[in-house]
């Protein structure tokens, strides 16, 4: 193990000095091999390394910490003292089924590459084609600088696709990412699109930037500005830089206030709202912005408080509250354009289970911010049946707002039934066009994991479960001829969607006051808001039909009907909840049947 061999060498440099190596195979097994934790054949051994510090509480300027004996996790790289609380911390990788060991028994760089000057190694991780280190405590965000999560794989993989979308029709672009960590979106965004981009990294660490700078030369990266010895050396070994990446450090405030962009990603340590003025206030006509929310707590309806204090909505737990998060960061997104005297066009939003990632164009203009401040409405939400309906629009009061729910709970149960939440964005979450491009640099790119989530977006944003292109695997991929057909084939499909788009972008005055009015005609075109969950409504004592039957169920009943990323359970339909419930009681089986064989066997 790659842990033991930098702790061995190390404790035979500095702590114990040997002079046979029967002493160290003494030395070994009597400190570090006796108190060993197994996991998956490997043995994680206990380390004296300075990779942990006790603080001391006069600060770390008056007194050096007191080290700490700890042991490295090899899934996650994380560092915990306790045995015991290693063993906890297995159990629930196991409980994930995340079983795989992120140190691998050979290096790809020299041990002297692998050891940072603070005694700290670092492991070489390979994402995309890209290659960057990471500390060892790097999944722990209060214990280390340069946070990185393998599970924001695919949010990384979503904002590379809009961002190659958006590469072909202007450049080169100027983009941003605004919180870089370890660099390895930026990285990801120069090498793989090469001159469309200019890529600016920021952060306001200094030892972000500095490993910022290092995974840079890792992947033969030349960082604007500077040119260092190292740089030079690693450049002549492996032939010129590929890409040319600017690092900045400054607050990500700061930078957006003073130079402008065409793409500007915000991926902050939770919530994103106080960095959203600054992000509108400089970047530029039709481009996009794409905001990662990781304050799941306050988002998914945990701390009401916090989602109150931070977004200025009023929500409750629903069976829906993934596509009530979506929205809810819409809508501050939304109100942070409008003030700028901007608009927004929603281009996707996806709700997983560690992230909430919005991205929409950005639109110019009063009229424009004035059309999307209209589509923040208040949600009426039914406490019974879950029933729920965007409010509508005008300044007349109405007697009873009951009447605009389908259901009937309030005729039928005592008190207030219903509560209203938000405000929330009551427009579409998807761009048909623009998420059939994605799937184009998808499959481009070779990035496999996440063309089912983009098929699902389309299916989801056209509301059916038809499939309007090909499914390709693994081996059509490799296929060059099979490929090229496909993207050119949905290329052409797409060619009338942006003419329209940038007949839309380039109309003024009356013309774009036309162009909104067809789109307010067609509104029947988008796609029903919010979902129900089929087992949430299943009927106690039936077997209901398999999700994929009950689909086509609500076909052939007249309803459009499709899956939804946000719950795999889920159903989105412009049907109301008595009739989803109406056509799942139809066609549910009884299972009573086999009641009577097990009532003979209890009295038996």
């Amino acid at each position: 193990m790659m842990s033991l061999r930098l702790q061995t060498t190390w404790m035979g440099k500095e702590k114990f000095k040997a002079c046979y190596s029967h002493k160290l195979r003494r030395h070994l097994q009597n400190l570090h091999w006796k108190v060993y934790v197994e996991f998956e054949g490997q043995r994680m051994c206990i380390c004296h390394l300075p990779c942990r510090q006790l603080k001391s509480s006069l600060g770390s300027d008056q007194t050096q910490g007191r080290l700490v004996a700890h042991y490295h996790c090899v899934v996650c790289s994380v560092t915990i003292a306790r045995k015991t609380d290693m063993i906890s911390h297995l159990k629930r990788h196991i409980n994930k089924g995340e079983t795989e060991a992120s140190y691998s028994g050979s290096l790809d760089v020299p041990f002297e590459d692998s050891v940072i000057p603070g005694g700290q190694a670092y492991e070489i991780m390979k994402e995309l084609g890209t290659n960057v280190q990471l500390l060892p405590n790097h999944t722990t965000p209060q214990k280390t600088d340069t946070y990185f999560s393998r599970k924001m794989k695919t949010n990384r993989q979503l904002v590379f696709c809009s961002l190659a979308v958006l590469a072909e029709e202007r450049n080169p672009l100027e983009c941003l990412d605004a919180f870089g960590a370890t660099g390895i979106m930026g990285l990801q965004w120069a090498k793989h699109l090469r001159n469309s981009v200019k890529v600016t990294i920021n952060d306001i660490n200094e030892a972000c930037v500095k490993m910022i700078k290092e995974n840079c030369h890792l992947n033969h990266i030349r960082v604007e500005g500077n040119r260092t010895g190292r740089q030079l050396d690693g450049a002549g070994d492996a032939g010129s830089p590929i890409a040319l990446v600017e690092v900045v450090k400054m607050d990500a405030n700061v930078i957006m206030h003073l130079r402008p962009f065409d793409y500007i990603h915000l991926d902050p340590f939770g919530t994103s709202v106080n960095y959203l003025d600054a992000a509108f206030r400089n970047v530029r006509n039709l481009g996009i912005v794409s905001v990662t929310s990781t304050d799941t707590g306050s988002l998914y309806s945990k701390s009401l408080n916090v989602t109150l204090r931070h977004y200025g909505c009023q929500i409750v737990r629903t069976e829906y509250y993934r596509e009530l998060a979506a929205r809810m960061v819409l809508a501050s997104v939304a109100r942070a354009a409008a003030r700028c005297n901007k608009g927004i066009e929603v281009l996707l939003a996806v709700a997983l289970e560690h992230f909430v990632l919005v991205v929409v164009r950005v639109l110019r203009g009063p009229t424009q911010a004035d059309e999307s401040a209209k589509k923040l409405r208040q949600l009426l939400h039914c406490q019974w049946c879950e029933e729920r309906v965007f409010l509508k629009q005008g300044s007349m009061v109405e007697e009873n707002l009951y009447r605009q729910l389908p259901c009937q709970c309030h005729g039928s149960m005592p008190g207030k039934t219903a509560i209203e939440l938000g405000p929330l964005w009551a427009g579409p979450l998807f761009n048909t066009g623009f998420l059939r491009r994605m799937l184009v640099a998808a499959v481009q790119h070779n990035m496999e994991d996440i063309q089912p989530l983009v098929k699902t977006l389309i299916c989801e944003a056209d509301c059916t479960t038809l499939k309007p292109f090909p499914v390709l695997g693994y081996s059509a991929l490799s296929n060059q001829v099979e490929c090229g057909v496909v993207i050119k084939t949905l290329q052409k499909v797409e060619e009338a969607d942006t003419s329209d788009q940038s007949a839309k972008r380039k109309t003024t005055g009356e013309d774009s006051g036309n162009v909104l009015k067809k789109i307010k005609a067609d509104t029947s075109l988008e796609h029903p808001a919010f979902y129900y969950s089929i087992h949430r409504h299943s009927i106690r004592g039936m077997n209901m039909p398999k999700l994929n039957k009950f689909l086509q169920y609500l076909t052939e009943a007249g309803f459009r009907v499709s899956r939804t990323h946000f719950d795999p359970t889920g159903v989105r339909t412009d049907a109301t909840l008595a009739q989803f419930k109406e056509v799942l009681t139809k066609y549910s089986v009884p299972t009573y049947s086999s009641a009577p064989q097990s009532s003979a066997v209890s009295s038996e």
